[in-house]
């Protein structure tokens, strides 16, 4: 059984039933302070912080916590009839208790998968619903529906969420299929340290065991293989041995496979192979709706315009938009004040960095410049070709989007007249959410200028 399953199940499935058997105080009191580590043979490890709890848990006689908890365990599983707490603070600390051989074998199961990454948590729109629909038939069907899934978008888009709602559909409904998570760096990293190893190690087989004796392999952020020529080989391979074998291979990144820089050929056609699908920036009912969800997760009640207006703040990125209603929480309950328009302004007003309140708007033009490779003065210029009027309305965009200058001073500073920047300005935002290509330039370009 795959290591991570556990958290699932307990989460999804045992803890729902235990609600239902154990009194609120119990519950709170007791059951919520163990959280699952780890699971041998048929017996799932808790961790709690406290000897009193443990002894506690495990001391009852079959009519009490202990005897509810195993009654859940064998109604909600098949394969997990017993438990055993530990004492530890996280799973880190449990794992820093265990010797060497025991902890390489839990450890070898991959990255961990957060179980609140799920297909219910998601919220679906019209930007994302596509990939929702081609994901949810990968889990319910690995290797019959579309293989490989690549899923691609600019950061924050929810890529991740939706490669991890996939490995806990199957967790939770094939528990038996052998499911592994990682990250491209992951992969790379690993590859590097077998081969340090040496060929009489056998680590290089221990990786290949890794990664090729799988039913589902699910791979973040795989742009990051450009320009690795080893890794791409190795990957090559794995890649083809799994999908030979009908087994599922899902994989998220940036951009799509062709505008990947220095990807091998065969493995760009293989990308290709199967179905792209693209996650664009949501629109602003999605936004709102993915708000509200964080809020009543949060259990935490905010007015519909509320909600509109921290939405209208960003367009593109959810993890932003996210955080900064969390921002927002936070201040409400420091301040122990309800959440209006007002504390939003009050509490967003430092959120943007001291590096970007001293952003001037001679930093974005020049950014720009040297991304599209283009001098400062043909940007000023008057000059129509699309290789200067295309970054120049780039310029505008975020000059307007970063420091929230008024129109009028953003054209004094391109001496334009108001309507070429509103133009600019909307011409940009609109073409984002359809061109993933500029979504992605204009991240990288935002991201460059906030390490300035």
């Amino acid at each position: 059984m795959e290591k991570e399953n556990y958290e699932i199940i307990w989460e999804q499935k045992i803890l729902p039933e235990l609600e239902k058997t154990i009194s609120s105080i119990s519950f709170t009191t007791h059951v919520s302070q163990i959280k699952p580590v780890d699971i041998k043979g048929n017996k799932i490890i808790f961790c709690t912080k406290s000897k009193l709890f443990a002894d506690t848990i495990t001391n009852q006689e079959t009519s009490g916590i202990g005897g509810k908890i195993r009654d859940a365990l064998l109604k909600c599983t098949d394969f997990i009839t017993d438990f055993s707490v530990v004492i530890a603070k996280n799973r880190e600390d449990y794992l820093a208790q265990l010797d060497e051989a025991e902890k390489e074998i839990i450890e070898n199961q991959g990255s961990p998968v957060n179980p609140k990454f799920t297909f219910d948590s998601f919220v679906v729109g019209s930007s994302n619903e596509f990939i929702y629909a081609a994901a949810k038939a990968v889990a319910e069907n690995p290797g019959d529906s579309y293989n490989p899934l690549f899923i691609h978008g600019g950061t924050g888009l929810g890529k991740t969420h939706i490669l991890m709602a996939i490995a806990n559909y199957l967790k939770l409904h094939s528990p038996r299929l052998n499911v592994l998570y990682a990250t491209c760096e992951q992969f790379t990293n690993q590859l590097i340290e077998s081969i340090s190893k040496g060929k009489g190690s056998g680590a290089g087989t221990d990786f290949r065991k890794k990664y090729r004796n799988v039913d589902v392999l699910l791979i973040d952020d795989v742009q990051f293989l450009a320009k690795k020529q080893g890794i791409q080989t190795e990957f090559f391979h794995t890649f083809n041995e799994l999908v030979m074998q009908n087994k599922q291979v899902v994989l998220t990144s940036d951009r799509p496979p062709k505008e990947i820089e220095v990807l091998e050929e065969r493995l760009r056609t293989r990308f290709e192979g199967g179905l792209l699908a693209d996650v664009q920036p949501p629109d602003i009912e999605t936004r709102i709706a993915i708000l509200k969800r964080k809020a009543e997760e949060k259990k935490c009640v905010v007015d519909m315009k509320v909600l509109t207006y921290i939405a209208e703040m960003n367009d593109c990125d959810i993890r932003s938009l996210i955080g900064k209603l969390t921002k927002v929480v936070f201040a409400s309950k420091l301040h122990e004040k309800p959440i209006t328009i007002d504390l939003v302004n009050e509490a967003l007003k430092e959120s943007a960095s001291e590096k970007q309140e001293a952003l001037q708007a001679e930093d974005i033009i020049n950014c720009v410049c040297g991304f599209y490779k283009i001098t400062k003065a043909d940007m000023m210029s008057k000059k129509k070709n699309k290789e200067y009027a295309f970054p120049r309305q780039i310029s505008m965009y975020l000059i307007l989007e970063m420091m929230n200058l008024p129109k009028v001073t953003v054209a004094n500073i391109f001496k334009r007249d108001h309507a070429t920047v509103i133009y600019a300005g909307e011409k940009i935002a609109e073409q984002i959410k359809t061109d993933n290509k500029l979504a992605v330039e204009i991240n990288d370009i935002r991201k460059k200028l906030l390490k300035q």
